[in-house]
């Protein structure tokens, strides 16, 4: 699933994980994978850039990085790809970064910590404003 041709076939594990880390390093991915593991289990670009707020051509670059490194699939549909996760883990993983930031943080960092409460009540709420 990781791109083995920018590590090479006898790449260390460690340099394979810091591949798979980079490919996490940006707000805009991290996003489109927390909708992929939350909110639509397949999503077409234009799902995607309904749930999340950001233009489909942002959106396709980084799906391309997302698909490149292993995180994500296309399936083919008559009207375009349909993305979908690569693993189901791949939400536990996003899900253990959050309870370890939650965790782990010190008392001057919570109000960067109460962004992250905000967001999963923006996500608990649908785009009407109604709970769901």
């Amino acid at each position: 699933m990781v791109d083995m041709r920018a590590l090479g076939r006898d790449a260390p594990l460690y340099e394979i994980k810091a591949n798979l880390f980079k490919a996490l390093a940006d707000p805009v991915r991290i996003r489109v994978l927390e909708i992929l593991s939350r909110e639509l289990e397949h999503a077409s670009v234009h799902d995607l850039a309904a749930a999340s707020h950001f233009d489909e051509r942002t959106l396709e670059r980084q799906l391309s990085v997302l698909r490149r490194h292993g995180a994500v699939v296309a399936d083919p549909t008559h009207e375009g790809p349909s993305y979908r996760l690569a693993h189901p883990r791949i939400g536990e993983l996003l899900a253990v970064a959050k309870e370890f930031l939650h965790e782990t943080s010190a008392p001057p960092r919570r109000p960067r910590l109460s962004a992250v409460r905000d967001l999963d009540d923006q996500l608990a709420v649908d785009g009407d404003g109604a709970e769901p």
